[in-house]
């Protein structure tokens, strides 16, 4: 009950923060908890043990990756959520949103696609078709 907690564990302790004055362009790749209350223009992307937060005052234009993340404020780009996903009442994402597990609150939006991912690796930007031409499908109404 009171033991120490495990090396491995995921605490959600915030490593960095970027401030409500502070405006990056670049892409930013991170490792463990990231707070973002300021701008960013590039890709934010973080590791398979990474957590994000991003507040209400944050502005993101970019890709975002992360195995967790809270998002209040707005992104404009894909996100990609590895594991769980909540979205607060003044997040607004303007892109398709990745996720496995969604907490949405009342008042957030997203406008894009939400795609679930279900743990597997899935390529969703190719879908095969099993059809026949319509030339072949225009002979055989015509033998018909």
């Amino acid at each position: 009950m009171f033991g120490k907690k495990t090396s491995g564990s995921n605490t959600g302790s915030i490593d960095c923060l970027i401030g409500v004055k502070t405006r990056i362009e670049g892409d930013i790749h991170f490792e463990g908890g990231l707070r973002v209350d300021g701008q960013i223009k590039g890709n934010l992307l973080g590791n398979q043990n990474s957590v994000l937060i991003i507040s209400e005052q944050a502005q993101l234009e970019g890709e975002v990756r992360a195995a967790q993340a809270i998002i209040n404020g707005k992104i404009t780009g894909t996100v990609r959520v590895a594991d769980r996903l909540e979205l607060q009442p003044k997040a607004r994402i303007v892109g398709d949103v990745q996720y496995r597990t969604l907490e949405m609150h009342p008042g957030a939006v997203v406008e894009g696609r939400l795609i679930h991912q279900d743990g597997a690796e899935t390529d969703t930007s190719v879908v095969k078709l099993d059809i026949e031409p319509a030339s072949i499908l225009k002979n055989t109404r015509q033998s018909a």
